[in-house]
């Protein structure tokens, strides 16, 4: 959105928010001592949900509908009904971005995990769990003390990190669909209330998710080209296997009860107006049972900015024949009736929508009377920032910082270090430690006064004013450098470099950053430690080249405990364990456009090709890599199946593709053979250091035939264990080779081809041979 138009939006739900408060409405419908409302069919807990919410539509007239249309959804009295706020974000903790939160009363902060890049790299879903969990009790701890006006959230961000220069990529879980699926599952199930391995919401939901931006959704402004008229060319093979993924795990598995369609355009259709990917896809291949609301001003901009619509009630009927439910905006508000009484838009319409919105507002409980008598009701405000919640966030910025070097073993540092020199301007800046959709934190600890407190004579200087570097090396800086024991220099990116509506243009370090790293490095007595905080990949090869850069961190934006995390790991008293949930390219890549959405590589252009599955050029660092102060070996110790038989049947066709390769269509295939054919993998991972340390187990596959479009190699599983110093253990994984070890093809359909696959994990493979 337009800042001033969302400036415009905020306002007016601020206003709408005012009166709320100034209200004698209380903030919950169907109360108990109400007896005009109590009695109403919409009100009666033990009637299905559909059912109530279709008596409560019924009952309204269609100003009254068009009314809770937008996400400042007004009051109304002679029902009981009280305003309702859509728009609320929780992307790593509960934030007052969007209108619904106020930190205003007696709930002050929240818990701010790690941006959601720095927490993928634990490659551990159960984290991710818990970070939902938390972040759901915490809303609706704020919602119960009066400081919320919804329960809905705008989370989780589950597009592909396709582009390394995207500004929002740092929102995400990174470039791998099974890590950002399995990440969506997690979230969603933690915030809403959910077990882990799910299957136990009986419709009441702690907190309402929402899986954004639906779909191949992944610039934001780059070059002139906007998000607002973004027209996204993607291939139906690139759908099927890299950005729809997601989304399918989100609903499917998640049971997500909400989705945002996208601002931009896919193959010339807006995904707010698009009935093939709302209504056929997510409501009928998936069976999603929620709201979709637009991204925000996506209506307007579908007649405004994209021409694709010739009138604003064209765009109105455009949406909600589509199956979209709710505009944040005020769109729906001013053109929906002018549609209705021009007859473009049938009544019907809006009641379908309408639907789906109380529903949801139903799950919540906000129907159930008082809400200290409904599930959920009892959390208190003790849960808001509660010892146990900022532990998990120091927990997953440890677990989610990643060593990239360490050269002679430069690291850890020693603690009776008797100076220390601290350089850069991200190393005393509590704000870019946080990302951008980040809430006020609990607490807050700088990288530097946390390394301030493991050697007391630290000096610091930030060699730069801000990370943009315009005035180049600071010899203040070298001279501090000279003096100290050992050197730390905290660069890197914020959000004045990548958020969202500014995607960067190249991959290097701001201004004079590396000017400035090069002539301290050289000035020190000993190799110097480089830390990076950035969300998305930056081009460090001459610090990866440089015997002087002795060790190398990312720690993308890790939150409120990211300060004290970074002087543990560096300090020896936790051994780092992340891997890179993207691939970090070279500066060359730049010359790719951001616009081009394939995935694939096309030898005859010379274009490389996208993320690890695909790319085919030089890295700076590969995706999933990343060192300890451990070193950790891997061997298949037990596959349970090695031949993978789909000539069951002679009625399946078999079909061969352009090289002579044969295949299956695993639809065809069906649910009961794909099941049968699972198998278990066995992997013994071994800790050969001094140091316990928690470490993420990858697994990949890949197929002996190459080209035609198949991925280099695909993740297929991942898992963290927790050794000690020398202590081996075995993990297992089920493979389904139906999931596994098929792909997409050329017209988006699954298929399983014959011939050897491997299993990878580290520098160990396992053959596994599929027989058609």
């Amino acid at each position: 959105m337009m800042l001033q138009e969302l400036c415009l939006v905020c306002l007016i739900s601020f206003t709408l928010l005012v009166v709320h408060v100034g209200s004698t409405q209380p903030p919950f419908s169907c109360d108990s001592s109400d007896p005009s409302t109590k009695n109403y069919p919409f009100c009666q807990t033990t009637l299905p949900i559909i059912q109530r919410a279709r008596d409560l539509v019924s009952r309204l007239t269609l100003d009254e509908k068009i009314s809770q249309l937008v996400n400042s959804a007004p009051a109304i009295p002679r029902l009981g009904i009280p305003t309702y706020e859509w728009w609320s974000e929780a992307l790593h903790g509960v934030t007052s971005v969007g209108p619904g939160i106020k930190f205003n009363g007696t709930i002050k902060a929240a818990t701010s995990f790690p941006q959601v890049i720095l927490t993928a790299a634990s490659f551990d879903a159960y984290q991710w769990y818990r970070i939902g969990q938390v972040i759901g009790r915490e809303a609706r701890a704020i919602y119960n003390a009066g400081q919320a006006y919804g329960m809905t959230f705008w989370a989780p961000n589950i597009n592909i990190f396709r582009d390394p220069r995207w500004g929002r990529g740092q929102e995400t879980p990174g470039e791998d669909p099974l890590v950002t699926g399995k990440y969506a599952v997690s979230y969603v199930r933690g915030i809403q209330g959910d077990t882990f391995q799910g299957g136990k919401l009986n419709g009441h939901l702690q907190a309402s998710a929402c899986c954004k931006h639906f779909t191949a959704y992944d610039l934001d402004n780059w070059k002139g080209m906007n998000r607002f008229v973004f027209d996204a060319r993607v291939t139906v093979q690139d759908l099927a296997d890299t950005y729809q993924p997601p989304f399918q795990s989100c609903v499917q598995d998640g049971r997500a009860s909400g989705i945002m369609c996208a601002y931009n355009r896919v193959n010339g259709v807006p995904s707010c107006a698009d009935s093939n990917l709302l209504s056929k896809t997510a409501r009928g291949l998936w069976d999603f049972k929620g709201y979709i609301t637009s991204d925000c001003d996506a209506v307007a901009i579908i007649h405004n900015a994209q021409g694709y619509a010739k009138s604003p009630e064209d765009a109105v009927v455009d949406v909600l024949t589509a199956g979209m439910d709710v505009n944040c905006g005020s769109y729906l508000q001013k053109y929906t009736k002018s549609a209705v009484m021009q007859k473009k838009l049938p009544e019907s319409e809006i009641d379908r929508a309408l639907h789906n919105l109380f529903a949801v507002r139903m799950r919540l409980g906000l129907f159930d009377g008082n809400p200290g008598q409904r599930p959920f009701g009892n959390i208190g405000t003790d849960q808001v920032c509660s010892p146990e919640h900022q532990v998990l966030a120091l927990e997953a910025a440890r677990n989610g910082i990643v060593l990239l070097k360490n050269d002679a073993k430069l690291l850890p540092l020693p603690k009776a270090t008797t100076s220390l020199a601290v350089i850069g301007p991200n190393a005393n800046s509590a704000k870019t430690l946080l990302g951008n959709y980040a809430g006020p934190p609990c607490k807050s600890v700088t990288p530097l006064q946390a390394l301030q407190s493991y050697v007391k004579n630290t000096v610091y200087r930030p060699g730069c004013d801000t990370v943009s570097c315009s005035t180049g090396a600071s010899d203040k800086a070298v001279d501090i450098a000279k003096q100290a024991d050992y050197v730390v220099l905290m660069m890197g990116l914020d959000e004045t470099q990548e958020r969202e509506e500014l995607d960067r243009v190249d991959l290097l370090l701001p201004g004079r950053q590396q000017e400035l790293i090069t002539s301290v490095a050289k000035a020190a007595k000993r190799p110097v430690v480089l830390v990076l905080l950035s969300g998305g990949p930056i081009d460090v090869s001459f610090a990866k080249d440089d015997p002087r850069i002795g060790g190398i961190f990312w720690a993308g934006y890790p939150g409120q405990g990211g300060g004290i995390a970074l002087a543990e790991i560096i300090f020896g008293d936790h051994n780092p364990g992340g891997r890179l949930p993207v691939t970090w390219y070279p500066q060359e890549f730049t010359k790719v456009p951001m616009t081009d959405m394939r995935m694939r590589p096309e030898s005859s252009s010379d274009y490389p090709g996208r993320t690890y599955r695909f790319y085919k050029g030089d890295k700076v660092f590969e995706f999933g890599y990343g060192i300890s102060y451990s070193k950790y070996s891997y061997e298949f110790t037990r596959v349970s199946q090695n031949s993978i038989y789909l000539n069951h049947s002679s009625s399946l066709r078999t079909t061969v593709t352009s090289d002579s390769v044969q295949y299956k269509l695993v639809s065809e295939l069906g649910a009961e053979v794909c099941d049968q054919r699972k198998f278990i993998v066995c992997v013994g991972v071994k800790n050969h250091g001094e140091m316990a340390g928690k470490h993420p187990v990858l697994l990949f596959a890949r197929q002996g035939n190459r080209g035609d479009g198949r991925p280099k190699k695909q993740l297929i599983g991942f898992q963290s264990v927790i050794l000690s110093a020398g202590e081996m253990a075995e993990i297992q994984f089920e493979v389904s080779p139906c999931e596994h070890l098929s792909r997409a093809n050329e017209y988006g359909l699954m298929v399983m081809e014959e011939g050897i696959h491997f299993l990878v994990v580290g520098d160990d493979k396992h053959p596994i041979t599929i027989v058609i």
